[in-house]
């Protein structure tokens, strides 16, 4: 009876211990760790795939000639530099033969509009309005400096006040965009 009843406590035992300890171990954390560790290896695999895009990115932007860079900084800048921009345009009237009276910055939204999210337009804008005082002569040279401006801007609208002395008021619009 000793030699029957060993093997079957030891079967119970052994059945006890894979129940109550191997198996809720193995299917619980060790599957919840597998897991884990497989969401790791997949960021991983993802930070491995946008490191070696930024490097071709890095590689190509590096290709490109400095001076060429440089212009397009200007053109589309990473920020607005609202001062830089009104001392420009201020110099460009002065040599026109423009004055500027008022430079205000006007909101880009339109009551009952709807405007496109932010996030989606890498590129911003923002509306500048001018006064100025001068002659029409004047006014087409500042005009032709502004569209040969190494800047983006867009004239929206010119409202022209008329005089007999021959030295209008202008009242401007003009668009400038920067890279969000």
């Amino acid at each position: 009876m000793n030699s029957r009843l060993l093997p079957t406590l030891a079967l119970f035992v052994a059945a006890g211990i894979f129940f109550v300890y191997v198996n809720p171990t193995w299917s619980g954390s060790i599957t919840d760790t597998k897991a884990k560790i497989a969401l790791d290896n997949q960021a991983l695999d993802a930070a491995r795939q946008y490191a070696a895009q930024q490097n071709v990115l890095a590689d190509a932007r590096d290709a490109i000639d400095a001076s060429s860079l440089e212009r397009l900084s200007t053109f589309l800048p990473d920020s607005v530099d609202n001062v830089g921009l009104i001392l420009d345009l201020n110099a460009l009237a002065a040599r026109s033969g423009l004055s500027l009276a008022n430079i205000d910055v006007v909101t880009n939204d339109i009551p009952g509009t709807k405007t496109a999210p932010a996030a989606t337009s890498p590129v911003g804008s923002v509306n500048l309005s001018l006064s100025a005082v001068g002659t029409f002569s004047a006014l087409q040279t500042f005009l032709i400096g502004v569209e040969r401006s190494a800047r983006l801007l867009d004239i929206q609208d010119v409202v022209v006040k008329g005089s007999d002395t021959g030295v209008y008021t202008y009242q401007m619009t003009l668009r400038l965009y920067w890279l969000r």
